[in-house]
């Protein structure tokens, strides 16, 4: 074989190399962001979305349509794992985590058409991210049980509980104080001390 390597891959696959596969790349991967953006906001749409059975699910919560769709390419399943993982971690901001990669992206591309190489575009990048840390932590405040609230009812619009969503909050942020620790004089929540139980009987 001559020391040379061989490459199996599947029928009907594409390959690209260079610069042609990172603007497949990016391309891709703002097709998945351009897919959830008209969700975002208080203004957001909500989406149709139709399984090969037939069952039709409407909804605005990006986590939801990005679960539901059928992601093929490699970079635009990155962008659908941010927001899967942002999902999970803070269980809110999946849409605006997909719309956020898809404007780095985006940038990233300009810079690379103007001949910037994508390592020097990284490391601004990573540059702004240390910066807006330090801007967010100097701008931050002690949250109040009004801000909590608050921001449990943001959370939860568009999952469907609106009409009890003062009632839900308020149980949220009782939930979520009751499990707070102090440690080394920094406050922590563990989600997963707080269990949900599903009772078929009565209302909210």
């Amino acid at each position: 074989m001559g020391g040379q390597p061989i490459f199996i891959l599947k029928q009907g696959t594409e390959r690209s190399r260079g610069e042609e596969a990172k603007r497949s790349n990016i391309m891709a991967a703002r097709a998945v962001a351009e897919a959830v953006r008209t969700t975002l906001g208080p203004r957001g749409m909500d989406k149709m979305l139709t399984d090969p059975a037939g069952l039709v699910t409407i909804t605005n919560d990006g986590a939801t349509i990005l679960d539901e769709m059928s992601i093929k390419h490699p970079a635009a399943k990155i962008v659908a794992n941010v927001a899967k993982t942002q999902d999970d971690e803070v269980g809110d901001g999946t849409t605006t985590a997909a719309v956020l990669t898809g404007e780095l992206l985006k940038g990233a591309q300009e810079l690379m058409e103007k001949g910037i190489h994508a390592t020097t575009i990284v490391d601004g990048y990573n540059l702004a991210a240390h910066k807006a840390k330090e801007i967010l932590s100097e701008i931050s405040v002690d949250a109040t049980d009004n801000h909590l609230n608050k921001i449990a009812q943001t959370a939860l619009t568009g999952k469907g509980v609106e009409f009890s969503r003062d009632k839900l909050s308020n149980l949220v942020v009782t939930a979520v104080k009751s499990i707070v620790k102090n440690e080394n004089g920094k406050r922590t929540v563990n989600i997963k001390d707080i269990s949900i139980e599903r009772r078929g009987e009565g209302s909210v």
